[in-house]
């Protein structure tokens, strides 16, 4: 399904019992909705889930980077209204996970609660020039310069020598990333610093970390259980950066168990 919000097309989905507790899922940067089919199963037996692809990604439009976070939380917030959706259980992984702080921070009357998975609340400034090392890299040569290294910090490499087809699952979405997507949400994250507003969020928090995320540690994430009072917090054992893919089972579980606590 489309919907026009904010001068783009954003594709979605949205299934489940239809009287149920909506909860939003957002996806990691260079990898489209696709990627939380582990936890649909188990998510649309009690609720409404509401899927889609953020700009510049998966079926949605591609405008002009950069993007911005403001514009990236009035996407959700746009199709929200959109769907005459009131309140969502918000699920956001990496860059899904800085969209979720934006929310809770700007938009706490449009959630229940927020689920923030292998996610930062700030980019330090000593890592900035790295961002542009990969954007300037996807811009000469494609997709398929950043490939290895992302798969590398995205899952642990016994979980790639023994997954061979999940591996390649993923790979497609990211070749499959268009390049002006990439760097338009490539610069929202190189300068996200909100760790200072973090004490306003008041909602029911989950965070989860992979354990062995090279990209955002766990550290990152007790900043973020630091800056949010109440929040509850959780280390996927044996994960790198896709933790809902690497440990699906113990992601799912953690995540279920939050939401089935916070359902109205």
């Amino acid at each position: 399904m489309r919907a026009s919000v904010n001068g783009i097309e954003i594709d979605y989905d949205l299934i489940g019992p239809e009287k149920a507790p909506v909860v939003m899922l957002s996806h990691s940067l260079a990898c489209a909705r696709a990627m939380w089919e582990p936890q649909l199963p188990a998510l649309t037996k009690d609720y409404r889930v509401l899927n889609y692809d953020m700009r510049g990604h998966g079926r949605t439009s591609v405008p002009a980077p950069p993007y911005s976070f403001a514009a990236l939380t009035a996407d959700v917030v746009g199709l929200l209204d959109h769907l005459r959706i009131d309140k969502v259980a918000f699920v956001g992984l990496s860059i899904g996970g800085m969209i979720g702080q934006h929310l809770a921070i700007q938009h706490a009357n449009r959630l229940r609660c927020a689920v923030l998975c292998c996610t930062t609340s700030a980019i330090p400034v000593t890592v900035r020039p790295v961002w542009d090392e990969r954007i300037a890299a996807v811009e000469a040569s494609g997709m398929a310069a950043v490939l290895s290294g992302t798969l590398e910090r995205w899952f642990t490499a016994p979980y790639r020598a023994a997954h061979p087809d999940v591996i390649e699952w993923i790979s497609g979405m990211i070749r499959n990333t268009p390049v002006k997507g990439f760097v338009g949400c490539g610069r929202a994250i190189q300068g996200l610093d909100i760790t200072a507003e973090l004490p306003k969020i008041k909602l029911p928090v989950l965070i989860l970390a992979g354990e062995k995320d090279p990209g955002i540690p766990p550290a990152m994430s007790e900043v973020i259980r630091a800056g949010i009072a109440g929040s509850e917090y959780t280390v996927v054992k044996d994960a790198a950066h896709i933790a809902n893919v690497e440990q699906a089972e113990a992601f799912t579980k953690a995540v279920t168990a939050f939401l089935a606590r916070h359902r109205a």
